[in-house]
């Protein structure tokens, strides 16, 4: 077990800087409670707000008083949270790049989100917000214990408790 964490932190390490790290994409870092690379935490964090964003846009479409509700938030909140996170960039010179773009996954689960109506739509779109929010709330927990860039570290610090706000409101959405 020794061997394979210490082979893919080495590999980690050998990922071009604008691919997230191996250990921060298969799951190890959750595993073990590390937190993710700067770059890591930005591009996952910028990934999640655009996926909140564009899924929730597609959750108001629909008739469902308590889903739109919830996704008037999650839109309000994720374009807070990038616009947040986009000026600490700026304003602390981070040499990381915000990706403009979801990558294939989070397209995919949007791609499958748009094809689906009515109690389907509800109950995919609940269970993808779940399993976002807890995600988020993992990446923004480890960065704020552990982060190594101080402003981003007091942004994930501050930025948790409405990230399990969200989970808390997701969980409740109907099913």
């Amino acid at each position: 077990m020794k061997k394979s964490l210490m082979l893919l932190m080495a590999l980690s390490l050998s990922v071009p800087a604008g691919a997230q790290s191996l250990s921060e994409k298969t799951g190890m870092n959750a595993l073990v409670g590390a937190a993710p690379t700067t770059a890591d935490f930005v591009k996952i964090a910028t990934v999640s707000d655009l996926f909140e964003i564009q899924s929730s846009e597609l959750a108001l479409q629909g008739q469902d008083h308590a889903l739109n509700t919830f996704a008037t938030t999650m839109i309000q909140d994720h374009k807070k949270t990038s616009a947040d996170l986009k000026d600490i960039i700026a304003s602390n010179n981070l040499p990381v790049t915000q990706p403009t773009a979801m990558d294939d996954s989070h397209q995919a689960t949007l791609d499958k989100l748009k094809g689906l109506q009515g109690t389907s739509f509800t109950r995919e779109y609940r269970k993808d917000q779940i399993s976002g929010h807890e995600d988020a709330v993992s990446l923004f927990r480890r960065y704020s214990q552990d982060g190594d860039n101080p402003a981003l570290k007091t942004w994930a610090t501050q930025t948790l408790p409405r990230l399990e706000d969200h989970l808390k409101m997701a969980k409740a959405l109907p099913h």
